[in-house]
């Protein structure tokens, strides 16, 4: 007899929080600097969660993948969006709907692919050396922000010309770092595989709301653009 694989909620439910929030990121951009419906200026909580709702996914995903044998076929799967992604953005800005940093060059679902396709090789590594190796890129990455490449050939690792723009841009450093210190959570926090919360409260509606958007972030995330494009178009009718 075969039993049914038992999901950690709280992480469906935090993956579902941050998929909600960067549509809450995608839509204020939308109408302040795609559309330029609104002028305001950006809220702190805004930048809050521009600057660090990423690494919240980002290590989410790392927990993840120690719970799954799959990280090969999923990460090409999440990679392919992010190459649709790009492809979606260039022909906006090919047919002149958008100027040319509408273009996703390496986004989240670029980054997060990567991240999954190269886990056999880092999920070999002992616990202690993925610590160590996450805090090593992560810390590295955030100091090659501040060195400016002569070209963008290495934008993908984070190392870019100072004209280098990407309407979405999470390069492997430090979010490689960040993926592999998830990681070690996984291989440690959540070791045993199971939820760290009493049993009952994903039953509670809001985090079972939440957890059906985590399970259901990719399509998520492809599909709330679109719909975005939309009601900025109906906006722009009764501004």
């Amino acid at each position: 007899m075969t039993h049914k694989k038992q999901r950690i909620w709280e992480l469906d439910a935090f993956r579902g929080l941050c998929i909600l929030c960067m549509v809450v990121i995608h839509f204020v951009y939308d109408l302040r600097e795609l559309y330029q419906l609104v002028s305001f200026d950006y809220p702190a909580f805004f930048v809050l969660l521009k600057d660090w709702g990423g690494v919240l996914f980002l290590l989410i995903s790392g927990i993840s993948v120690t719970l799954g044998h799959k990280s090969v076929q999923r990460g090409s799967m999440v990679f392919a969006c992010g190459l649709l992604c790009t492809a979606v953005t260039a022909g906006m800005y090919l047919l002149g709907y958008q100027p040319i940093d509408i273009i996703i060059w390496f986004g989240v679902l670029h980054c997060l692919g990567a991240c999954m396709l190269l886990w056999p090789v880092f999920g070999k590594l002992p616990v202690w050396a993925l610590g160590i190796l996450g805090t090593l890129l992560m810390v590295g990455g955030y100091g090659l922000r501040y060195i400016t490449a002569p070209w963008d050939y290495l934008a993908f690792l984070g190392y870019r010309s100072a004209a280098f723009t990407s309407s979405d841009y999470f390069p492997l450093l430090p979010n490689l770092g960040w993926f592999l210190l998830g990681a070690w959570l996984g291989r440690t926090v959540y070791r045993e595989k199971r939820s760290l919360f009493p049993s009952g409260a994903e039953d509670i509606p809001i985090f079972r709301g939440l957890g059906w958007c985590g399970r259901h972030s990719l399509q998520i995330y492809l599909l709330h653009q679109p719909a975005l494009t939309v009601v900025c178009f109906v906006w722009s009718l009764f501004a």
